[in-house]
């Protein structure tokens, strides 16, 4: 099949690896790129958007790859100053980053949307894929320990994921529709793949399918959708999924994976080192591929974008 239109769902780090790798090997007209929200949040009156700062940075060619977030070559002058005027140090944020959360923070403050800032601000970095936020209504990640309720960034950055995770939810959900070009990608003709990166299905992909009507419109949907297990070897390379999967009584497996993806899911993408798992995976009629998914560099994006649309039968040049 000629590609057509891919719409990818993406988190943070792993899932900014493989947006970068489809928007190497499909063109603008050919790929939109939706990231989750749920992570954004407000510190020292600026809106932090780190996922869609991820993906951005990652297409742009601006990701440290060696500290895995952020802007390479960055310097921290600002944040040194800050906590010496005894601002709050537990959230780091260099220099040049920083500069993109005051570009977005005054020009939402304007009254743009977030997706007209996004618009502008990768344009003006060069880039020319669509990478739009999954709604334009703030969407917050909360997760559920002993001490009660935690923002995402408190839980994730200031606890650093040591309390005990016992429950998780979307503050405004309901009620945040999700954003126009979201809107208007689900809506396409030419639609023929959806490709969830591998990202934690809990914390990053679930807040997309939770925005209204997004389920229900994937549900019904005629075209197969693709994810790239987050699993290596049987854990997470980083983040948190392992140690969320424990907490929430499922196993630490790409089984857990497809199960919670659940009727949503035709064709999950599996590590070479978790090839064993492909017999059960494909006897509970799932369909598997079996390849590399660890992205060390472009080559290891772009090999992997391509497999993964090759599994919806889309041609790659």
């Amino acid at each position: 099949m000629k590609a057509q239109h891919v719409l990818a769902l993406s988190g943070g780090v792993g899932g900014a690896k493989l947006a970068a790798g489809l928007a190497a090997v499909l063109p603008p007209e050919d790929l939109t790129i939706v990231v989750n929200t749920g992570d954004d949040f407000e510190h020292l009156g600026l809106t932090i958007c780190p996922d869609i700062d991820s993906v951005t940075y990652a297409l742009a060619g601006l990701n440290d790859t060696q500290r895995g977030w952020g802007v390479k070559d960055e310097t921290w002058q600002a944040m040194g100053m800050l906590k010496a005027l005894g601002e709050a140090d537990w959230f780091n944020l260099g220099d040049r980053d920083m500069a993109m959360h005051i570009a977005r923070s005054w020009r939402l403050r304007a009254g743009e949307s977030l997706s007209e800032v996004t618009a502008r601000l990768t344009r003006e970095l060069g880039i020319v894929h669509a990478i739009v936020p999954m709604s334009d209504t703030p969407v917050r990640t909360q997760v559920e320990t002993a001490e009660g309720w935690l923002d995402f960034q408190r839980y994730f950055v200031a606890e650093q994921c040591r309390p005990v995770a016992t429950g998780i939810r979307f503050a405004g959900i309901p009620g945040a529709a999700p954003s126009p070009a979201f809107t208007e990608a689900l809506a396409r003709e030419d639609l023929c793949a959806i490709v969830v990166c591998p990202s934690n299905p809990y914390l990053s992909v679930d807040p997309i399918l939770a925005v209204d009507s997004v389920r229900a419109t994937l549900e019904g949907r005629r075209v197969p959708l693709i994810a790239v297990s987050p699993l290596v070897g049987g854990t997470a390379l980083k983040g948190p999924l392992a140690k969320l999967l424990g907490e929430l009584g499922q196993p630490v497996s790409n089984a857990a994976i497809a199960d919670h993806y659940g009727d949503l899911l035709d064709h999950l993408v599996i590590d070479n080192a978790d090839a064993a798992d492909a017999e059960g995976l494909r006897g509970a009629g799932l369909s598997v591929t079996i390849t590399g998914t660890v992205m060390c560099d472009a080559d290891d994006r772009e090999r992997l974008a391509r497999v993964a649309l090759s599994a919806a039968r889309i041609e790659t040049g």
